[in-house]
């Protein structure tokens, strides 16, 4: 059975609601402007965790990414050099840097037009839900910041010396996405008919059939043709602003704030777009995180 891992109190909810519903967005692209792993390739580097080379290397994928996003086997390379360059990293070390540096690497790359949507289905009483292929240790800070209620995001294998083993534990891409997403409808009451789904990528197709109300955000070519074949609508995004620049008065976390966001994974690998981890020190966590 899949754990909560809870990060406030639960909202209050009435004792005779109607059906639950839930806004499920993806992070890359379609959240945020960028790859959420990929653009710490500049903080690792100057942590240590990886050299000169591998930083660079990193940039030009984010390039790749950002021109014209990454088919399946273009992913699947990645993934295996980017689980060898993560091996052996130690855990802690690699939360304080994602910790130190989250705001002034994610903050400016929210879209407006995300922010204001959230804030929207939020407004109507619906769940907001992260789903990404990022790794859980970036995707858990960025939902907290976004005030998202959960995360679904890939997950590293940890082992007992603190550090990542380089192992998949669970991989949040594709059609698992749509599992998961599915398996909280089921635990949490969820309405599928009735929820919303956001994605930029034709590899989410599944995650967004899943759902009533499929929305395909800055698509890809194949998700364009796709959206178009079955009648989605299409939306464009594109006024990156920083959270504090659309709110004023919004309080910040602190960075004692978003470590513990963090509930003790391993932080993300410079480009762990595509990973999964497990939880250090007490032993494995379930798939969805509440933040």
């Amino acid at each position: 059975m899949l754990g909560h891992v809870e990060m406030h109190p639960p909202a209050y909810r009435s004792p005779h609601p109607s059906p639950r519903t839930a806004a499920f967005f993806d992070l890359d692209k379609t959240v945020i402007a960028k790859s959420s792993t990929l653009t710490f390739s500049k903080s690792f580097y100057q942590g240590g965790l990886i050299t000169r080379r591998a930083m660079l290397r990193t940039a030009y994928t984010q390039f790749l990414f950002l021109a014209g996003g990454a088919d399946h086997e273009q992913m699947e390379r990645m993934r295996s050099y980017l689980s060898a360059l993560c091996r052996g990293w130690n855990v802690e070390q690699v939360r304080e840097i994602v910790a130190e540096t989250l705001h002034d690497i994610v903050d400016p790359m929210i879209y407006d037009e995300a922010a204001s949507l959230i804030e929207e289905h939020h407004t109507a009483g619906r769940d907001v839900v992260i789903v990404s292929t990022s790794a859980a240790e970036v995707v858990e800070p960025i939902g907290k910041l976004l005030g998202a209620d959960r995360v679904v995001a890939t997950r590293m294998v940890v082992g007992e010396d603190g550090c990542f083993t380089g192992e998949v534990e669970y991989y949040a891409y594709g059609p698992t996405k749509a599992e998961a997403v599915k398996e909280l409808a089921a635990s949490e009451g969820y309405d599928l008919s009735r929820c919303f789904a956001y994605s930029d990528s034709a590899t989410d197709v599944p995650m967004l059939e899943s759902v009533g109300h499929p929305y395909a955000v800055n698509p890809d070519r194949a998700l364009r043709r796709e959206a178009v074949l079955r009648d989605w609508s299409i939306l464009t995004f594109e006024r990156p602003v920083r959270l504090k620049q659309r709110l004023p008065g919004l309080s910040m976390p602190t960075r004692p704030a978003l470590v513990a966001a963090a509930v003790g994974a391993a932080a993300a690998t410079a480009g762990l777009v595509w990973y999964a981890s497990r939880t250090q020190r007490t032993g494995k966590r379930g798939v969805f995180a509440r933040v």
